[in-house]
């Protein structure tokens, strides 16, 4: 285990500094428990990507990318086990190794497992991540190592908790046997593929839009499974597409003190890089999954039920073409669909949803973002739920109205955690709870 003292801890966006006493970065369980058990207050971070303020603001910290390995395999049931630091990219080459996929994938690989559980990660035209989890080693405040099977009454509890309940140490994937998606992106008018979600649902194995604001249009992505062999004509486009997070770059540049500029750099890049037609082929996760982010993004997304979605989006249209308002919003404005699952703290509990991403290209500007607030005020509205691994501003007024286990989460945190250990103060805000404030860097 390696210790270093007196430090700054820095989030991927710059967004977040806080200071530190210690931080440890370690690679086995028993450091793992050592650490939790002799600290008052710990907090651990991955990949340092979320956009919320969950991953550190405590005077002990843990590095967690150190604890990356691959444990075991069990091809009889085909599951996988890891540590919870292992990158989703490392995870994913492993089982593709073995001929098996997980069959629902975030859009970025760059990211911890242990992170992207514990937020609600979720993929595209399927479910969260954690949905695939079968067993995990949690490390409660006590420095007890609980292991939690699908059978168990925690389970539901655990896969989105945001690290309030425990570390999580190991984790255990179900597998499914890899596949081939052919994949066909093109542009439509928004009166076209808004009536068409639920049919193409149904239609195709993969669906996705990417919503291009005050353009009318929408970028749509749709995957069919096939066999491996069969022959697809390839074409991902002209070249000059690779460039297009540079230009967004440049276009946004300003918009921060000109927001209004925003509706004229969304139409330029709306016709030079959303307007060509793609096709091809690949595993889901060669297909599907961005290979890197920029660090210029900051991002929020929240979710709706799929009924509520078409009154939803008209609303956020309505409201973002006013130029009378600053709330003006980057593109692309990305729509994703999970469907209905148990877990307490998941956005789709116990209703298929649609979910919508909110980005800002100027991460240094974005507390001053206006979009943000807009699309939260409309979502809460109708019972939108926000992804706990992005923006927003909403605290535990709304979101025991949103979400249906709020009140037996926040019941099941005090008895795990009677001392608030794994609280920071932003994670206490959201429950209500007590937490010592510290020093930002």
């Amino acid at each position: 285990m390696k210790q270093d003292n007196n430090g700054t801890w820095v989030s991927w966006n710059e967004n977040l500094k806080y200071n530190y006493k210690t931080k440890y970065s370690i690679t086995k369980e028993e450091e793992l428990q050592h650490v939790i058990v002799n600290k008052d207050k710990i907090r651990f971070f991955g990949s340092k990507q979320s956009s919320a303020d969950i991953a550190a603001g405590t005077d002990a910290i843990i590095d967690m990318t150190t604890y990356n390995k691959i444990v075991s395999y069990d091809y009889s049931k085909k599951t996988i086990t890891v540590q919870s630091g292992v990158i989703l990219k490392d995870l994913l080459e492993a089982i593709e190794s073995v001929g098996w996929c997980i069959p629902c994938l975030p859009d970025i690989n760059t990211i911890t497992i242990g992170g992207a559980l514990a937020t609600g990660t979720h993929g595209t035209s399927g479910k969260l991540l954690s949905e695939y989890m079968v067993a995990c080693n949690l490390i409660l405040a006590n420095g007890t190592i609980k292991n939690i099977t699908k059978e168990d009454e925690l389970m539901n509890a655990v896969k989105v908790s945001l690290g309030m309940l425990g570390v999580m140490s190991t984790i255990t994937f179900q597998c499914e046997p890899i596949y081939t998606l052919h994949v066909k992106e093109r542009p439509e008018n928004d009166n076209e593929w808004l009536p068409k979600i639920k049919s193409r649902l149904k239609e195709h194995d993969f669906l996705r839009i990417l919503w291009l604001p005050h353009t009318s249009k929408g970028y749509v992505i749709t995957g069919d499974k096939i066999d491996k062999n069969k022959e697809v004509t390839e074409n991902n486009g002209p070249k000059f597409l690779k460039h297009r997070r540079k230009a967004s770059k440049m276009l946004y540049k300003y918009s921060h003190k000109y927001p209004w500029t925003t509706a004229i750099a969304n139409k330029i890049l709306a016709t030079i890089f959303f307007s060509s037609k793609k096709e091809h082929k690949g595993s889901l996760y060669q297909a599907t999954v961005t290979k890197s982010r920029g660090s210029t993004l900051e991002l929020a997304e929240w979710t709706i039920s799929l009924d509520k979605f078409p009154k939803v989006f008209e609303e956020i249209k309505t409201e973002i073409n006013k130029w009378s308002n600053k709330s003006f919003i980057h593109i692309p404005m990305d729509v994703r669909f999970v469907y209905k699952d148990k877990s307490w703290l998941s956005y789709a509990y116990e209703q298929d949803t649609v979910t919508m991403g909110c980005v800002s290209r100027n991460a240094a500007t974005a507390d001053t973002y206006e979009a943000f607030k807009s699309v939260e005020k409309i979502f809460l509205k109708h019972g939108g739920r926000p992804h706990w691994g992005k923006r927003f501003a909403a605290k535990d007024a709304q979101l025991t109205k949103v979400y249906p286990k709020w009140e037996d989460f926040k019941n099941l945190r005090n008895e795990l955690d009677p001392t608030n250990k794994f609280l920071n103060p932003y994670l206490a805000s959201l429950v209500n709870a007590k937490a010592v404030v510290y020093e930002n860097a």
